[in-house]
């Protein structure tokens, strides 16, 4: 049997039970799992489920960080035939909510605290009808909340011979997956996936990336975004690899573990790989485990490549470039590039997918010439969930995903990304869009105007910049409002400064000129 005939995750974790046994599947001071474990664990988890009702089609959430509950919880969802919707753990409660009402989520899996937010607490408030169940991975329960072990307790409600029934439906086709990604109306919209699509793109990126069964891999990218779940634990369980998830990105912290925890397999942004260079006794740390590096997410120079190499170890640093709507694969460097064609391209399409550069009557246009960067293939989306307009919009009729970004291929077939149409700006790694800040500030009873653009910024690659004008009458400063806002949506979003003005530019037609307050930062900070 070939990876490709592996193409439902149930299907994936059954496969690993057989092949690798007592092998560790999920390995972590809380809670460890050979990959037999992992099988009798997902399977006990979606007894409770359907326990709780759930049917095939339903949603299901975790809001939760890299912990092994939630690739327990997930993989069971799944199982169920339910659609996984992951929530980001930086969100705050009325962000959160809204992502639980869009996707009709009938239970959620949350942590009880992270980063000193409680996310029962933080939710409650916002918390909409149709969420019938919040199940809580530790902590002290509150806001009718019930405990992991009372909702495993569940499980002997369910029969195995039902279970198995349920479990037999789950196919190639089968949502497996909803994951909300922000467009250019503000609104997140929820990407829709199936179980096919993304087990063909996990197992094609771990042959890429050379993952191999007895690799450890040290997941920093968080679990809620498709690089530390698809390309992340999806891909590990895929090769037989351990999974060590980890909480909180600290460079210390993650060096002493790659140490302590022989670690093989670490990707990561740029940001990350510069902030292990920065340690100061890196030089006397034995990384000699490190073998694969995967990047992206923003523009890297190749002395950093180089530097992975020569002083982190990697003997493979790739990288890549995908879209929620892609199921976070398109396209991926390959072992043996040179450090140039690491870091100045995204790599050449993966097996199945295609790439077009367009022009503006969709054309394809020839190596070295810039336009959008078009993908095709088994891995672009099923559409946004209950949006057809702007599924429509996003995917033509031959199947072409537009995706925003402007980039070109050089002759080799390798993909340059050089600018983004929509305004989107990327904050350490985390895509950030500028409608979806600005509707958030307008619940701010002090603000009638506000505009968000991206700027450089020399540790996290761009921030956020905003000009507000003030209600008539009201009174605040720029300290007030980043302090409201930091309160109120993910911190990456929050805007490093905010200017108070009169006035905003506007064309005739009433659109706000952005590129004339581009144009006026970049005049002030050369001035």
């Amino acid at each position: 049997m070939t990876p490709h005939d592996i193409l439902t995750t149930p299907a994936l974790i059954a496969r690993g039970a057989a092949r690798y046994g007592a092998r560790l599947a999920i390995e972590s001071p809380a809670l460890s799992l050979s990959y037999a474990q992992l099988d009798a664990a997902r399977i006990e988890a979606a007894r409770a489920l359907m326990a709780c009702g759930i049917v095939a089609g339903d949603r299901v959430a975790v809001w939760a960080p890299n912990v092994a509950e939630w690739i327990v919880a997930a993989l069971a969802i799944q199982s169920a035939g339910a659609a996984l919707v992951p929530v980001n753990t930086r969100m705050k409660g009325l962000e959160a909510g809204a992502i639980l009402a869009d996707s009709g989520a009938r239970v959620l899996f949350c942590c009880g605290e992270f980063l000193g937010e409680q996310y029962p607490s933080m939710l409650a408030p916002y918390r909409p009808a149709s969420l019938e169940r919040v199940i809580v991975f530790d902590g002290a329960l509150e806001h009718a909340c019930e405990s992991w072990s009372s909702f495993i307790a569940r499980a002997d409600q369910t029969s195995l011979e039902a279970f198995h029934a349920r479990e037999a439906e789950v196919g190639p086709d089968t949502l497996m997956d909803v994951m909300f990604t922000s467009g250019t109306t503000g609104r997140p919209k929820g990407v829709m996936t199936t179980h096919g699509q993304n087990l063909r793109g996990a197992h094609d990126w771990a042959q890429i990336a050379t993952l191999r069964e007895g690799d450890r891999y040290l997941i920093v990218n968080p679990f809620f975004h498709a690089f530390g779940y698809k390309a992340g634990w999806l891909a590990a369980l895929a090769s037989g690899a351990t999974v060590l998830p980890h909480r909180v990105f600290d460079p210390q912290a993650v060096l002493e573990r790659v140490v302590r925890e022989r670690i093989s397999v670490l990707p990561g942004p740029p940001t990350l790989y510069y902030a292990l260079l920065d340690a100061p006794d890196l030089a006397h740390l034995d990384l000699s485990s490190l073998r694969v590096a995967v990047t992206g997410a923003a523009a890297i120079a190749p002395s950093l490549i180089e530097r992975m190499r020569a002083e982190l170890g990697f003997e493979t640093v790739l990288t890549g470039y995908g879209l929620t709507e892609s199921c976070g694969f398109a396209t991926l460097c390959r072992q043996g590039d040179d450090a140039q064609t690491v870091a100045q391209t995204s790599g050449r399409a993966m097996p199945g997918v295609e790439l077009r550069i367009a022009a503006l009557n969709g054309d394809a246009l020839p190596a070295g010439e810039t336009g959008e960067v078009w993908v095709r293939g088994y891995n672009v989306m099923r559409g946004y969930l209950g949006d057809a307009a702007a599924t429509a919009s996003a995917v033509d009729p031959q199947g072409w995903l537009h995706t925003g970004d402007i980039g070109s291929l050089d002759a080799g077939g390798n993909l340059r990304v050089t600018d983004r149409i929509k305004d989107m700006f990327i904050v350490g790694g985390f895509n950030c869009y500028p409608a979806e800040i600005e509707r958030l500030f307008a619940a701010h009873d002090a603000v009638a105007q506000i505009a968000v653009v991206g700027v450089p910024d020399e540790r996290l690659g761009e921030v956020g910049h905003a000009w507000v004008v003030l209600r008539a009458g009201a009174q605040t400063d720029a300290d007030t409002l980043v302090q409201w806002a930091r309160r109120n949506m993910a911190n990456y979003k929050v805007p490093r400064r905010i200017e108070i003005v009169a006035a905003l530019p506007t064309s005739a037609a009433g659109k706000v000129l952005k590129y004339r307050l581009r144009a006026a930062f970049a005049e002030g900070a050369s001035a």
